[in-house]
């Protein structure tokens, strides 16, 4: 009989590359997840992996062990949520991953709110970035994950997790004071009173409110950026928003704190596509902000498959939905 703690050694060797990647997120030693994979090896008769250059990668046995391993581990998931939910549902605690951004938005909003309606369930907050969130969800370091989606992961057909789609929020130029796209034509109305999502915190937030005429893309190339690290998945976001309007942005400065990002476009060093709800109650000093059309940071939760009829994740999963932005 196949060992369901092997599994998940296979499962964490396949998702990390290297046997101590591995050994690292399973709280093991390298030697320990080794024999683990040799003795499912035993179990299964056939390689699971080979070797390729510093790390591992499956063989045709191996990715077919892995793809049943997903099936049974959901469904271990199921029976823990099924007996879950004979319980009362009203105590225990969840671990949530999120984004500083959407800690704000959300995530603290649904905190409150559950104190009052579910105060023995506690939910505790760990700040990552919008592409650290569902490692950890699928490393088993947090019960539940609020995350960017952006282009190549993760696939929306990825048979480990349950998404439950958030908001979805526009990005506005923030420019120099003194750059030419700064200056505003003149305008008779008053956008906020005939704008009919004028008061939606996501569409306008209070301290960030972008100027009436939105800017084309295509205006931009050329233009010195200011972005996002690698990696982070809002430098994907602008970056594939760019090729679509037919440039790719030159990022000449880097920086994952959107403070810090504003901070430089005040002081010239170039311009900046942000997150509306990033801005929200930022201190706007010496630069201009108007409306990107295009590009949107699209925002979900997600819990491993099987998992999300878990009475605690059920609560934190509806709380967040209610109080998501429009």
């Amino acid at each position: 009989m196949i060992d369901t703690r092997r599994l998940r050694t296979l499962r964490a060797v396949a998702d990390h590359g290297t046997v101590t990647a591995a050994a690292a997120t399973l709280h093991l030693t390298p030697s320990a997840v080794s024999q683990q994979l040799v003795a499912l090896e035993h179990e299964v008769g056939h390689r699971l992996f080979t070797r390729d250059g510093r790390g591992v990668r499956l063989t045709a046995v191996g990715t077919i062990m892995l793809r049943h391993a997903d099936e049974v581990l959901a469904q271990l998931e199921r029976a823990e949520a099924e007996v879950a939910a004979y319980a009362s549902g009203e105590a225990g605690e969840v671990t949530v991953a999120c984004f500083a951004t959407a800690i704000s938005a959300v995530l603290a909003p649904a905190v409150a709110a559950l104190r009052l309606k579910a105060p023995a369930l506690q939910v505790r907050v760990r700040d990552v970035e919008g592409d650290q969130g569902l490692a950890m969800l699928l490393d088993e370091r947090a019960d539940l994950a609020v995350v960017v989606e952006y282009r190549g992961w993760p696939d929306a057909a990825d048979r480990r997790l349950s998404r439950v789609p958030l908001y979805a929020e526009p990005f506005d130029l923030v420019l120099p004071d003194d750059h030419p796209l700064a200056a505003q034509p003149s305008t008779t109305h008053d956008p906020v009173a005939h704008d009919p999502v004028a008061h939606d915190p996501v569409a306008h937030p209070s301290a960030a409110r972008p100027s009436d005429e939105p800017v084309a893309l295509g205006d931009l190339e050329g233009e010195t950026w200011i972005g996002p690290h690698p990696g982070n998945p809002i430098r994907d976001v602008i970056a594939f928003a760019c090729e679509q309007a037919g440039f790719t942005p030159e990022f000449a400065h880097c920086s994952d704190d959107f403070r810090a990002v504003v901070a430089l476009v005040g002081a010239g060093a170039g311009i900046a596509l942000v997150p509306r709800l990033a801005l929200r109650d930022m201190t706007l000093s010496g630069v201009t902000v108007r409306p990107a059309p295009g590009p949107e940071r699209r925002v979900f939760a997600a819990v491993r498959r099987g998992a999300a009829a878990h009475p605690l994740l059920r609560q934190v999963l509806d709380t967040l939905r209610a109080i998501a932005p429009a």
